[in-house]
């Protein structure tokens, strides 16, 4: 094999409590997250050097250099490639773009080179770990506690209003570090149950993160007017946000009506797992 291709999906997270902050400085966190079926592709192939190339719809400012994690995950495996990574997902949007990317890159070279990943994936950031599984899962501790989860399937409406969201600003700017965990993730229940479930959960950077950039308000608001929306909350630290609905017929409807409401933002229908 001298070339191989692998999915890097959206990671939503559904909810998102802040739990507390260690004395080195990282938060603790409560996180269930899922997946969706729109995403990165990262294509690695065999070559005389490290390169990397960036196409595709999102490609605009994303570094082609050493400091892509894409560009660092690879090089984890001293093995030449060159990578060409597919940008449809925006930067910087709570959708752990550049962390699904990473991961991608890290199955893509152990499946190139027949060589288990020979570095913790946690290396490259906290959203890495649950990024490899690709599915649903609790997130924990700093990232690095990852217990996949069998969820029903969800479906949704993305929307990014095409701002880039600084992680570090939104965390700086949280006036609480110690909230309480999520309640027990319910077992068994259907889509419905689980929706319940999720409106009594939180993302506790989605206040600050308005504060910060304000057009997120106006996201979820858009969603909220949405008709047969059932949930509405920001992923990770923006400024993506998501709407749940009951159907993947229901889910593209409503994406095409926003779209033609707001055609400078990024939508696009899901479904998540």
């Amino acid at each position: 094999m001298t070339r191989t291709e692998v999915f890097a999906p959206a990671k939503i997270n559904l909810t998102l409590h802040v739990t507390g902050q260690r004395a080195d400085g990282y938060h603790l966190l409560d996180s269930l997250v899922v997946f969706a079926d729109v995403g990165d592709t990262v294509a690695v192939q065999l070559a005389p050097d490290l390169s990397l190339d960036v196409t595709g719809p999102m490609m605009d400012g994303v570094p082609t250099g050493g400091s892509n994690l894409v560009h660092k995950a690879a090089s984890a495996f001293e093995t030449p490639v060159a990578i060409t990574l597919g940008k449809h997902l925006p930067a910087a949007a709570g959708i752990g773009g550049g962390s699904s990317d990473a991961a991608a890159t890290l199955k893509a070279m152990s499946t190139l080179t027949s060589r288990p990943v020979p570095v913790d994936p946690l290396t490259f950031g906290a959203d890495v770990p649950v990024c490899m599984i690709a599915s649903a899962a609790r997130m924990q501790g700093i990232g690095e506690q990852v217990t996949p989860l069998t969820l029903p399937l969800l479906h949704a409406v993305l929307v990014n209003p095409r701002v880039g969201v600084s992680t570090p600003a939104v965390f700086k700017s949280m006036s609480r570090r110690d909230n309480p965990a999520m309640s027990a993730i319910p077992e068994g229940v259907d889509a419905d149950g689980l929706i319940q479930w999720l409106a009594e959960q939180r993302n506790d950077l989605e206040t600050p993160a308005i504060a910060l950039e304000p057009v997120i308000g106006d996201v979820l608001n858009a969603l909220k007017g949405l008709e047969g929306v059932r949930l509405t909350r920001m992923s990770g630290s923006g400024a993506t946000c998501f709407a749940l609905f009951d159907s993947r017929a229901m889910a593209e409807a409503q994406a095409k009506t926003l779209r033609a409401r707001q055609p400078g933002w990024w939508v696009a229908a899901c479904s998540l797992r």
